[in-house]
């Protein structure tokens, strides 16, 4: 560690870009707090984040509240039908305005009552007349990049960021082609989950197969691992397999209009999927709260609000079967990671991008590596905040 904070260059040990010549990211990177506090700053604030399915802002004074990177953020629709993110902080004493999600007509901060209107303005302050050179017209609330992509609506913290049209390449057309009814589906269900885990041992287990006939016996009954291929983009990898034509012990698909598994990890922290059965879609928020915990959301977007006995079924599977299995893991795996018995293992590839290599876990680390360097471009923004 350099005066001013970690350095990449020790965390890069070990890693080669051909993923069958590397080992995995150093343990510590996973389990020192210093790794996480430059994570926030250069991952979690500078790329694009989650925050909803765009049906919960497609009228006029509908928001949404979030905390994003530790930071609150509220996206709202305004009159226009424009689509804008402010960070969630009244510009008098720094309350939060709004909570949850809901319609509104205007923005009132609850501590003093200060008035905004939905484009961020401040519209009305009690009792501020007399005040030395100050003017309503002058004060607005902070902005932050918004963008509804492939059917969900994504913030970004930096205001010099591109857009993640731009970013994520083929990403949208992907997308577009294997869930084409994603944007006309409705929220039907959340699972969440609290992880002791560092975020990227979840990331890492999601983004290979390797393990899926070991500690996964229904899954590599639901789909055909001989057809499962993983794909590397810029800054999310694809993952696609057919449903398989056998009785399965996951759940039932005799009726599936859906017979692909297909799924896309989004850098850093979005999965996205569309699994076997009627038309789906289901969204992984894997959100870092330190360096040893992380919180799982997976929200579920179905054909209709209220789901099908197989939907339900499905569901339990998922939650009873597969996120139990994972969760003990990766959970073992950072238990593991705390150990003088071991600092960072070999890559497993296979070349032709097989469902049982890890070349897209060796491609995550890549940009995670890429991210820790390009913090000697903000070199206050590692320290904690």
């Amino acid at each position: 560690m350099t005066s001013d904070g970690p350095d990449e260059r020790d965390i890069s040990a070990g890693y080669d870009p051909d993923p069958s010549a590397s080992m995995s990211l150093l343990a510590e990177a996973y389990t020192e707090q210093k790794w996480f506090e430059v994570e926030r700053a250069e991952i979690f604030r500078r790329t694009w984040q989650w925050v909803c399915h765009q049906e919960k802002l497609a009228d006029p004074g509908s928001y949404v509240a979030a905390e994003i990177a530790g930071q609150p953020i509220a996206v709202v629709r305004d009159g226009d039908g424009t689509l804008r993110a402010f960070y969630n902080v009244c510009k008098h004493r720094a309350h939060e305005l709004l909570q949850g999600e809901g319609t509104t007509a205007n923005i009132v901060c609850p501590y003093h009552a200060w008035s905004y209107d939905l484009s961020g303005q401040l519209t009305a302050a009690r009792h501020t007349k007399n005040l030395v050179a100050f003017a309503v017209g002058d004060i607005c609330l902070d902005q932050v990049q918004v963008e509804t992509f492939g059917g969900f609506v994504y913030v970004n913290l930096d205001p010099a960021a591109a857009s993640l049209r731009e970013e994520s390449g083929g990403l949208g057309e992907e997308i577009a082609r294997w869930a084409p009814d994603v944007e006309g589906l409705t929220f039907a269900h959340r699972l969440s989950y609290e992880i002791d885990s560092n975020w990227k041992n979840v990331v890492d287990n999601f983004l290979e197969c390797y393990h899926c006939h070991v500690a996964h016996e229904d899954f590599v009954s639901l789909v055909d691992m001989a057809t499962y291929k993983v794909t590397t983009h810029g800054i999310y990898s694809s993952h696609m397999a057919e449903a398989g034509r056998a009785e399965n012990s996951a759940y039932d698909v005799s009726e599936a209009t859906v017979t692909d598994h297909a799924v896309w990890w989004l850098w850093p922290n979005t999965c996205l999927m569309r699994y076997p059965g009627r038309g789906n879609f289901i969204v992984l928020n894997i959100i870092a709260v330190s360096a040893t915990k992380t919180l799982e959301t997976y929200d579920f977007f179905l054909e209709t609000a209220d789901p099908n006995e197989a939907e339900l079924e499905s569901i339990r599977y998922l939650d009873e079967v597969l996120q139990v299995e994972d969760i003990a893991l990766v959970e073992s795996v950072q238990r593991g990671m705390s150990t003088p018995a071991f600092s960072q293992g070999r890559i497993v590839n296979d070349p032709s991008g097989s469902g049982l290599s890890e070349h897209a876990l060796h491609h995550f680390h890549g940009l995670v590596l890429s991210a820790y360097k390009n913090r000697a471009n903000h070199p206050s923004s590692g320290e904690p905040s």
